[in-house]
């Protein structure tokens, strides 16, 4: 079975031990840009001058709202005693519950600045890395599925991307015209037959030399999940994700058994309480959590360790920052289940790009893990200040 949890993080404590109690947390602060789907960046400061980023899945009032109620926790303390404030942040009851989107955010800032207080990448600290780069996939964005030309466009268009992207995940929710995130009627035949005339377009247009992900936003209910599936099973989709309502129930079972494409589920779960019954039930073929959401690195780890003994495979989710592209970068490198990774790298506009004083470096689909002290990412001040939200501060 898994290391227990005081194992995890064996090498890390040695690694940290010359350092301990020589920094303290001065201030825990978040600050909320543009277009990373309402998450926030958090920002650690100590009296040594170095600074922590983190990402929290969360908007910038919330998570101000909620490291208030943790402010007593982390001032003054060492960062580098990261698996004790993870246990008092997640164990938070009274008077609030602890949220573990914001705790998140802080838990990747705290590996950050461990980094960077001993001078070494977090994949480091996490005991890899078992890979100096990532495998990434993105997503079919502007693709109008039903039409054969818009197919045979955008094929054409990102298979000429310097990132060379090979794999692309495609929404559902496009050519059936459902709403986004939103649980709906049950699928009519004709609905499905336009589900099955859309990715068949789709694998038309790429051929097999590109894979293509079947993208839901749990918008489905069983019988609707099983007749997805076998729509889409002849063109041979990399996975189907999120068929059903983001929490476990018996009614995965019932799709695992009468479907044959592989699954995958985890974006919105919470730390491994939340992963357990899939992995116990094997209900899926691939876990997706995202360290935003999920409990940062600390979660994380636990959640990918204990896959590892029922040989799953560990996806992330990612449609956030370059902050949690980094991050990714450095959890895929320390884990030997790693999968792949989503990523708005390669967008049009290269909007995330901007956040770093030097870009990353993506090639053949791979994205390079920084060998830097900490997440490696040189912030550009002048892009956060420009795409501060409206009503945000600069780190205020």
């Amino acid at each position: 079975m898994s290391l227990p949890a005081a194992g995890l993080f064996d090498d890390f404590r040695a690694l940290a031990a010359p350092s301990l109690k020589r920094v303290k947390i001065t201030s825990v602060r978040a600050m909320q840009i543009k277009n990373i789907a309402g998450n926030c960046l958090i920002r650690i400061d100590t009296d040594s001058g170095l600074v922590g980023y983190g990402e929290a899945g969360a908007t910038g009032p919330m998570a101000r709202a909620r490291i208030a109620t943790m402010q007593n926790m982390l001032i003054g303390k060492d960062p580098l005693a990261i698996e004790v404030h993870f246990q008092n942040m997640t164990s938070l009851m009274h008077t609030y519950m602890a949220h573990i989107p914001t705790i998140s955010g802080i838990d990747i800032a705290l590996w950050d600045l461990a980094g960077k207080i001993t001078g070494l990448p977090v994949s480091t600290l996490l005991g890899g890395p078992f890979r100096d780069s990532i495998r990434m996939y993105s997503h079919g964005i502007g693709l109008q599925m039903l039409d054969k030309n818009s197919c045979r466009d955008f094929a054409a268009r990102v298979k000429a991307m310097p990132e060379g992207f090979n794999a692309f995940k495609c929404s559902i929710d496009q050519p059936l015209g459902v709403p986004s995130a939103r649980f709906t009627s049950t699928l009519d035949q004709a609905q499905l037959r336009t589900v099955a005339r859309a990715f068949n377009n789709v694998r038309e247009a790429f051929g097999e030399d590109t894979e293509i992900a079947v993208h839901c936003h749990d918008e489905f209910d069983e019988p609707s999940a099983v007749g997805i599936a076998k729509a889409v099973e002849p063109m041979n989709p990399l996975f189907i994700e999120d068929l059903l309502t983001p929490a476990w129930s018996p009614a995965w079972l019932s799709i695992r058994r009468q479907i044959r494409v592989p699954l995958l589920t985890g974006e919105k779960l919470e730390l491994l309480h939340g992963f357990q019954p899939f992995i116990d039930n094997q209900t899926v073929d691939v876990i997706h959590p995202d360290l935003a959401f999920a409990g940062g690195f600390t979660g994380v780890k636990k959640i990918a360790n204990y896959a590892y003994d029922y040989k799953m495979p560990v996806a992330l989710h990612n449609v956030g920052s370059l902050v949690l592209t980094y991050a990714n970068a450095h959890f895929g490198s320390s884990i030997h289940n790693f999968y792949r990774s989503e990523s708005q790298l390669g967008r049009e506009g290269h909007y995330i790009e901007g956040m770093a004083l030097h870009p990353p470096e993506v090639k053949n689909s791979h994205l390079t893990v920084p060998t830097t002290p900490g997440l490696g990412l040189e912030m550009n001040p002048d892009f956060l200040k420009k795409n501060l939200v409206d009503g945000e501060e600069f780190w205020g």
